[in-house]
């Protein structure tokens, strides 16, 4: 009986041991590196951000720049240089905290909810309009769009084509 009870002790901390050292897998930290509006990179691993798409680097958005009773004139700017700036600028210097998904990108890029503090990087970038709710994988960042696009924020500002339509077109 003692000796079924210390195998079973072992297996029970030898699981526990395993679970823990999966859970810290799962979490980045460090200062990062921004690749573009909507990739980091924390301790030579890319992490592309959860549930947001935001331009590419050298994608062009338009922006009204005058407005005369019907008529809109716009021009062309580049907001996914836009993008990683404000990306760029929000996590400079700070120590981020990625919580990553299970599965990886097609690229083999870790897929990831990014934190400064308990501030949701993600959410931020969409609330600002740097980046779009990436809805068909997830409907998490809907009400920060919503936001940004009521109160023409970031690229809600004028007109632009969706990323993920944009690197279809220029493949």
């Amino acid at each position: 009986m003692k000796k079924l009870k210390l195998i079973l002790f072992s297996v029970f901390l030898f699981l526990s041991f395993y679970n823990l050292s999966i859970s810290f897998e799962q979490i980045i930290s460090g200062k990062a590196s921004v690749l573009d509006g909507d990739t980091i990179k924390i301790n030579k691993k890319k992490i592309r951000l959860f549930g947001i798409d935001a331009p590419e680097k050298n994608q062009f958005c338009k922006k009204s720049y005058l407005t005369f009773l019907i008529f809109n004139f716009q021009k062309d700017y580049p907001c996914g240089k836009y993008s990683t700036l404000a990306l760029t600028n929000k996590l400079k210097g700070k120590n981020i905290r990625c919580i990553l998904e299970d599965n990886k990108d097609k690229y083999n890029r870790n897929i990831g909810t990014c934190f400064v503090g308990k501030k949701d990087i993600n959410s931020w970038l969409v609330k600002n309009g740097h980046a779009i709710a990436y809805k068909r994988y997830s409907k998490k960042y809907i009400i920060e769009e919503k936001h940004a696009k009521e109160n023409k924020l970031g690229i809600w500002r004028g007109s632009f084509i969706k990323p993920e339509k944009w690197r279809r077109i220029m493949k």
